[in-house]
C-alpha cells in the first residue's frame, strides 16, 4: 500500500504517556525557552529527559524534561534529531536545543534510516513506512510518502538513490527476509532466506546489508545474495556500514537459548566477495558498542573499557584506546550501558557508571575532552 500525504503537526498534551513508562509525561515547550545556538550538538537521553550538549566542550546547554524510555536518531539534515516516544517520532532542533510539538505519529516507533537524502521511519506496530526529505524539517512536518507492509513487525526500510525501497518481511511472530520495490512501488526482488532479519547498513556502491540469524542478506544491483554464517545459528543482528567501504561490521552470536549472550567475536562482511570473517576481540561488547570511523575503520567499545580500532580489510585490531572503566552489559536492553557515536574524527563515549561522557580524538588516540553529566546517559547521537 502506498500513499502520498502532507503531514500536519500533532499537538501533544502534557498528559501523554511515553514509551516504557506508565506515568504521565512532563515536558517543556520550546516556546518558553530562551533562544540558543549549540555548536556541533550532541544529544543524550537520561531517565527523565534529554540533554543537548556542546559537542566541543561537552557542556550541557539544555536539559529537556521528557519522561519515559525515549530513543534518539539523527534526522539526516545536520540540524534535527528524531525522538521516539510511545506515540511517534518527535522533532528536536538540536542546534537550537528545542523540542518541537511536531510529531510523525507511529504505532511503536522503531528504526530510523537516513540514506541518499531520504529519511525513512518504520512503525513496528502498524508496519507503516514513512519517507521524507530531512532538509524540509523545521517549519512543521514535511511532505511525506507512506507505504504499509503486509503485516506489522519489528522491521526496517531504506530508500536507495534510484528510488528503490528495501523493506523487511515479517509479522509479530517471525521475520523471514526482505523485498524491494521500484520507484513506482512495484515489487522487483524478494528473498526469504534471512530468518530473524534485523537492522540494515549501507556499504559502498549502494549495497544494503541486513542481519540474519544465519548470516546476512545483501542487496545490490537488483539482486539479493545470502552470506551464510560459519555456525548453523550465527546471528548478526546489528551492523555498521560506511558508504565508501565494501566492508560491514557486525556483531556475532551463537546461542539461541541465551537470556543474554556476551559475544567476544565480531563479524566482518566483505560485500564484494560475499564472505564473512570472524574476529575475536578478547572482550565482549554490546549492540551500542559498534561504530565506524571516518576512513571506514571498525570501532568497537569493549567491556574492558577500551575502544578497539579495526582494520576491516585485514580483519585485525590495530589500536586499543582506554576510555572508560570495565563494565558488564545489563540483561535488559533498555538499561543504560556505555555507548558510542562518531562524528568526523571524534568518537563520543558515555559511561553511565560515573555519569561521564568522553570525546576521543581518533587520530591521536587520546581523550580530548570529558564532562560529568547531572544524570547518567543512556542513548547517544548527534547531528
Amino acid at each position: 500500500m502506498r500513499t502520498r500525504t502532507l503531514w500536519v503537526p500533532t499537538l501533544l498534551a502534557t498528559g501523554l504517556v511515553l514509551a516504557a513508562c506508565g506515568g504521565p509525561a512532563e515536558e517543556s515547550s520550546e516556546d518558553d525557552r530562551p533562544a540558543i545556538e549549540v555548536a556541533d550538538p550532541v544529544v543524550v537521553t537520561y531517565d527523565g529527559g534529554l540533554y543537548v550538549l556542546d559537542g566541543n566542550t561537552l557542556e550541557v546547554k539544555q536539559d529537556i524534561p521528557l519522561e519515559g524510555f525515549n530513543r534518539i536518531n539523527a534526522a539526516g539534515d545536520g540540524q534535527h534529531v528524531l525522538v521516539s516516544t510511545s506515540t511517534g517520532f518527535r522533532v528536536l532542533d538540536a542546534t537550537a536545543a528545542a523540542l518541537s510539538e511536531d510529531e510523525f505519529a507511529a504505532a511503536e516507533p522503531g528504526h530510523v534510516v537516513d540514506h541518499a537524502g531520504t529519511t525513512v521511519l518504520f512503525a513496528d506496530g502498524s508496519g507503516e513506512v514513512t519517507l521524507f526529505d530531512p532538509q524540509d524539517l523545521g517549519d512543521g512536518l514535511p511532505e511525506a510518502e507512506t507505504y504499509t507492509t503486509a503485516e506489522p513487525h519489528h522491521g526496517v526500510a531504506v530508500e536507495l538513490a534510484n528510488g528503490e525501497l528495501v523493506v523487511t518481511l515479517g509479522n509479530e511472530e517471525t521475520r523471514s527476509g526482505a523485498l524491494v520495490l521500484d520507484a513506482e512501488r512495484n515489487e522487483i526482488a524478494r528473498s526469504e532466506e534471512c530468518p530473524g532479519v534485523h537492522g540494515e547498513s549501507a556499504a559502498a556502491n549502494e549495497t544494503i546489508v541486513l542481519g540474519c540469524e544465519n548470516g546476512v542478506l545483501v542487496y545490490r544491483d537488483g539482486a539479493f545474495t545470502k552470506i551464510a554464517s560459519a555456525d548453523e545459528y550465527g546471528r548478526t543482528g546489528n551492523t555498521r556500514g560506511h558508504e565508501d567501504s565494501p566492508y560491514v561490521l557486525g556483531d556475532y552470536k551463537v546461542d539461541p537459548e541465551a537470556e543474554l549472550e556476551r559475544p567476544e567475536r565480531i563479524s566482518i562482511i566483505n560485500t564484494e566477495t560475499a564472505e564473512m570473517t570472524l574476529l575475536d576481540l578478547g572482550t565482549s561488547y554490546s549492540f551500542r558498542s559498534l561504530a565506524r570511523g571516518p576512513q571506514g575503520e571498525g570501532l568497537v567499545l569493549g567491556t574492558d573499557g577500551a575502544l578497539h580500532v579495526i582494520d576491516m580489510a585485514g580483519a585485525a585490531v590495530t589500536q586499543s584506546i582506554p576510555v572508560v572503566g570495565a563494565w558488564e552489559e545489563p540483561i535488559e536492553w533498555q538499561e543504560a550501558r556505555p555507548t558510542v557515536f562518531v562524528r568526523g574524527g571524534t568518537v563520543y563515549v558515555t559511561e553511565p557508571a560515573t555519569s561521564k561522557i568522553f570525546a576521543v580524538d581518533l587520530a591521536s588516540g587520546t581523550v580530548a575532552a570529558e564532562a560529568e553529566l547531572p544524570s547518567p546517559a543512556n542513548e547517544l547521537t548527534g547531528v
